[in-house]
């Protein structure tokens, strides 16, 4: 059946075409977690308990540049002592589905941004429709950015330190692999996401939802929140934290930058109309 013009789509129309992005997004999911599945070794092994071994590449990095700043072994991480095990009888065979299912969200991701486009394009002008290559690949490259910060920054910064965080010496470490594991896909898939604000607030201004005043605003708070997210998930070192909160400005700036573009280029185009 043809697809109706947009002017023509009821509400039970555009439902109808929500579904099936929602079924074509799952089976592209689906499709890349069967192949992820074929590099299960690979994924668990180096990738997924890849921050539990000291000489992780992150570690190995924060120990040089510890060398070169010259604080010696100051933040270099020579041991992380803990024990990652399983509780429950399904436990491992829960792990390695969600997993499995948490690779093949990330890998689809361009196509579930494919889908995405072609479901709001119609309410777009035709000079944007024309940028839809151009939207996916930034917003591909933005997650995969994203997807990489939590991984090599994140995940490790938090490791060591709730690895290394003790009450008392009585209490020794033993982490669950659930625990473990919903940590690193929290970390890789929330950074992922975040590194998308940018492209949120793009759309969001366009609508005249957000603009740039509101953002500059409230950038007071949103320094505040991300210094405590980064103190949260690191060790108490200035220079892990700076690590983290870093980019995390970069991102928050970036968007007022965006927002104060896309207003401007607004205004213009009421001024032409």
């Amino acid at each position: 059946m043809a697809k109706k013009p947009l002017n023509e789509m009821s509400f039970l129309d555009h439902l109808e075409e929500l579904r099936w992005l929602l079924v074509r997004s799952s089976a592209a999911v689906v499709t890349m977690a069967i192949v992820s599945y074929f590099f299960a070794d690979y994924i668990f092994s180096d990738l997924i308990f890849g921050p539990t071994d000291p000489s992780f590449i992150t570690y190995r990095f924060f120990c040089d540049a510890s060398h070169y700043l010259g604080f010696a072994d100051s933040i270099c991480i020579t041991e992380l002592n803990f024990i990652i095990q399983n509780t429950q009888m399904e436990g491992q065979v829960n792990i390695f589905v969600w997993v499995c299912i948490t690779a093949g969200f990330i890998l689809a991701f361009p196509y579930i941004l494919w889908e995405l486009w072609k479901f709001i394009s119609p309410a777009l002008y035709e000079k944007e429709k024309k940028n839809a290559k151009l939207f996916i690949f930034v917003a591909s490259i933005l997650f995969f950015l994203g997807v990489l910060f939590g991984y090599f920054v994140i995940v490790p910064m938090s490791v060591n330190f709730l690895a290394t965080f003790s009450i008392s010496s009585v209490v020794k470490n033993q982490f669950s692999i659930d625990s473990y594991v919903s940590m690193v896909k929290t970390a890789v898939i929330a950074s992922g996401l975040y590194f998308e604000l940018p492209i949120i607030i793009y759309f969001l201004t366009k609508l005249g939802l957000v603009g740039p005043s509101f953002l500059r605003k409230y950038r007071k708070w949103a320094i505040v929140i991300i210094l405590i997210i980064a103190a949260i998930v690191t060790p108490p070192d200035v220079v892990s934290q700076v690590t983290v909160a870093v980019p995390m400005l970069i991102i928050y700036e970036g968007c007022i930058w965006i927002s104060a573009i896309v207003e401007k280029n607004k205004k213009k185009d009421e001024q032409t109309s």
